[in-house]
């Protein structure tokens, strides 16, 4: 029950965290009280955005090969198995932080424009960028919320023309990363926190909300408002959306589902992303 309490007050601070640090792009005849939520991997785009990144980071001589394999093959389990358990994600967590300690967030924000407009924009959903565009054609804010670093995020929506993104909050002195995060991950019942908090502050009203996600453990953020959608759903996913009456949409054509979705869930991929991305920097500043 301890273990329940904590985790839950886990949620709430990250949740509270990252709504503290979105920042909304301005709208013209905005309806102010409905907006949208988008997860990002495997609903916005193909894959893990994370991991995306990390490739281009490869791809750039900032990391090797093996760095990459070795991380891919740590998602691939988590999504094999199942296996999101609390102490392994926070024992991979505490591993990215450690190695991410002094990079510069200017330096993430510009690769991460770069690598998006190389590797990320043709990985879009078409019909998930039409749904989204759809939102805000009607006057409705559009947020992504993600476990990605909110860097990213930001950069995603940017370059989508969407209203801002919730995500990961590390903590950064004078323009470089600590190495602590403020909160926790942003997964899971961390999601629904973060979009709680942000309607409390933009004055949004939840029931005239959409959400949109392709994974079972974004099933608090769906349960929230009264507008949930499955896009490009897991099995979990779907069976629960059929028994709820909730719309499902597949833009998956020709693939199998379990292939669209390596390398994996949110939580793993920004973790095992996320030390990918910090062993490139690490081994960039000392090259310096």
């Amino acid at each position: 029950m301890r273990r329940l309490i904590r985790r839950r007050d886990d949620a709430e601070t990250a949740g509270e965290v990252a709504a503290a640090a979105a920042v909304a792009m301005p709208m013209v005849d905005p309806d102010p009280t409905a907006a949208a939520f988008f997860d990002v991997d495997n609903t916005m785009m193909r894959g893990a955005s994370i991991y995306h990144f990390a490739r281009g980071l490869a791809s750039r001589g900032l990391f090797t090969t093996k760095d990459l394999l070795k991380f891919a093959f740590g998602q691939a389990m988590f999504r094999v198995r199942g296996d999101e358990n609390p102490e392994h994600i926070a024992q991979a967590r505490e591993t990215a932080l450690a190695f991410v300690a002094g990079s510069k967030v200017e330096d993430i924000v510009r690769l991460g424009e770069e690598i998006f407009d190389e590797a990320m924009a043709d990985r879009i959903w078409p019909g998930t960028r039409a749904l989204a565009q759809s939102h805000l054609d009607a006057g409705q804010r559009v947020w992504l919320v993600t476990a990605t670093p909110v860097e990213l995020a930001r950069v995603i929506a940017q370059r989508l023309g969407l209203t801002g993104a919730l995500g990961t909050v590390s903590e950064a002195v004078d323009g470089v990363y600590t190495g602590r995060l403020v909160g926790d991950l942003l997964h899971g019942p961390a999601k629904a926190e973060a979009v709680r908090a942000l309607a409390r502050r933009e004055g949004l009203d939840l029931s005239r909300c959409s959400a949109y996600s392709d994974s079972a453990n974004d099933l608090p953020l769906l349960s929230l408002v009264g507008n949930p959608t499955a896009i490009n759903p897991d099995a979990e996913l779907r069976d629960h959306a059929r028994q709820h009456q909730w719309e499902v949409k597949d833009f998956r054509t020709g693939r199998k589902a379990t292939m669209i979705a390596l390398p994996i869930a949110a939580s793993a991929g920004a973790v095992a992303g996320g030390i990918a991305a910090a062993v490139a920097f690490r081994r960039h500043y000392r090259a310096r």
